[in-house]
C-alpha cells in the first residue's frame, strides 16, 4: 500500500485537491440520478435523500473511519465521525447561503425531515453518553456502540413507517403555504424531465459508477488529508475534526447544494440528516475494526464536546424547521447565522481541548 505519509508534501496537497473536484463533480451528478430514481420508483424525497443520497456520500466517512480504526488510528476515526457530523449542518447552512430567497428551513414542507433531525439528537445523545461515563466491551464491541447500532436500527425502522405520513402541514402564520407545495411541485416536476427518458437499468448503472467514484477518491481525501495532518503538525484531534471532516463531507456540499439549486429543499436536507445518522451508525462498525478498549471510551473530553457540537447545531436547524420563520440576514435565514456562531464558537473552544 502507499505511504501517503512519506510522500512529499505538495504531492499530497495535489491528490487532495484532485480527489475533492472529482468528488464534487460526481456529487453534483448523482444528485440528478437519485431523483429519477425517486420519480420512477415513486418512493419519497426523504427517504431517497436518507438512504440512498445519504449512504452514497457516507462512502468518505466510511472508508476514512475503517482505514483510521484498521491502522490503529481509532481515536481520528472517531473524530472524524463526530467532526462531520457538525460539519455536516454548517453545510446546510453554506445550502442557505447559496440559496440566498427565502430561509432553507421555511422551504421544506415534508414533516419527515423534522423527524429525522429528532432522531439525529437521540442518536448522538446515545453516543455523547457512551464517552461521558465510559464504555464495557460486550462480544469485543462497546456496550454503548451496541445501543448506537440497535438506535439506528430502530430510526431506519421509524422512519421507513412515516414516509407518505404527513403528521403536519406546512403553514404560514397559521395558514397551510399552498405557494410552497406549488413552488415544490414545480421545482419536481422540471427535475423530473431532466432523466425521463432514461431506463432505470441506465440510472442505475450511472448511480452505481459514481458511488464508485465517490468512494475512491473519498478514499484518497482521507488518506492524504491524514498524512497532511502529520507533515503540517497540526495534531491528529484538531486534524480529525476539522480538516477530515469537511474533506469526507464534499460529496455532502456538492450533492446539497445542486439539489437546493433545483428546487429540490427535502432532498438536499434529508442527504445531510440522514448521513449523519449513518455516522452514528458506523461508530459501531468502528468499534468492531480497532484494537484495544472501547472507541468511546479513548474519545475524551474533546469527542464529548465534538458530539455536543453536532447535537447543539442540529438542535438549531430543527428549532429552525419547527418555527418556519423566513427572515433572512446576510443571505441566510436565522438558524442558519446561529449554527455558523455555535459552530465558530465551538471550534474555538476544541482548539483548546485538543
Amino acid at each position: 500500500m502507499f505511504d501517503f505519509a512519506n510522500a512529499p508534501l505538495w504531492m499530497n496537497i495535489a491528490i487532495f485537491a484532485a480527489a475533492a473536484v472529482v468528488v464534487w463533480m460526481a456529487g453534483s451528478r448523482i444528485t440528478g440520478y437519485a431523483n429519477a430514481i425517486s420519480a420512477k420508483t415513486g418512493i419519497g424525497q426523504a427517504a431517497i435523500g436518507m438512504l440512498l443520497l445519504g449512504g452514497i456520500t457516507s462512502l468518505p466517512e466510511i472508508g476514512a473511519t475503517v482505514t483510521g480504526a484498521a491502522t490503529g488510528a481509532s481515536l481520528l476515526a472517531v473524530n472524524n465521525l463526530f467532526g462531520s457530523i457538525a460539519a455536516q449542518v454548517v453545510i446546510l447552512a453554506i445550502v442557505d447561503l447559496v440559496i440566498g430567497k427565502r430561509a432553507l428551513t421555511s422551504e421544506i414542507p415534508d414533516p419527515m425531515v423534522m423527524l429525522q433531525g429528532g432522531l439525529n439528537i437521540l442518536l448522538i445523545s446515545i453516543a455523547t453518553a457512551g464517552i461521558t461515563v465510559g464504555d464495557v466491551a460486550i462480544l469485543g464491541i462497546g456496550a454503548w456502540a451496541w445501543a448506537s447500532a440497535i438506535a439506528y436500527g430502530f430510526s431506519i425502522y421509524l422512519l421507513s413507517q412515516s414516509e407518505g405520513r404527513k403528521s403536519w402541514l406546512a403553514a404560514t402564520a397559521g395558514k397551510q403555504d399552498t405557494k410552497l407545495d406549488e413552488q415544490q411541485a414545480v421545482a419536481q416536476k422540471k427535475a423530473n424531465k431532466e432523466h425521463a427518458d432514461m431506463s432505470m437499468r441506465t440510472i442505475i448503472a450511472w448511480t452505481v459508477g459514481l458511488a464508485l467514484v465517490i468512494l475512491v477518491a473519498g478514499y484518497l481525501l482521507s488518506r492524504t488529508g491524514d498524512a497532511l495532518s502529520q507533515q503540517t503538525g497540526l495534531g491528529g484531534s484538531a486534524v480529525g475534526f476539522v480538516l477530515l471532516a469537511f474533506a469526507t463531507s464534499l460529496p455532502e456540499l456538492s450533492t446539497s447544494i445542486t439539489a437546493a439549486k433545483a428546487g429540490l429543499y427535502t432532498l438536499a436536507v434529508s442527504d445531510i440528516l440522514g448521513t449523519n445518522l449513518i455516522n452514528i451508525g458506523l461508530i459501531f462498525v468502528v468499534d468492531a475494526v480497532a484494537q484495544g478498549e472501547p472507541v468511546l471510551s479513548q474519545a475524551g473530553t474533546f469527542g464529548a464536546f465534538g458530539a455536543l457540537l453536532g447535537i447543539a447545531v442540529t438542535t438549531l436547524f430543527v428549532i429552525g424547521m419547527a418555527e418556519r420563520r423566513d427572515k433572512t440576514v446576510f443571505r441566510m435565514g436565522l438558524d442558519s447565522l446561529a449554527v455558523l456562531i455555535c459552530y465558530a464558537v465551538g471550534l474555538v473552544v476544541l482548539f483548546f481541548l485538543r
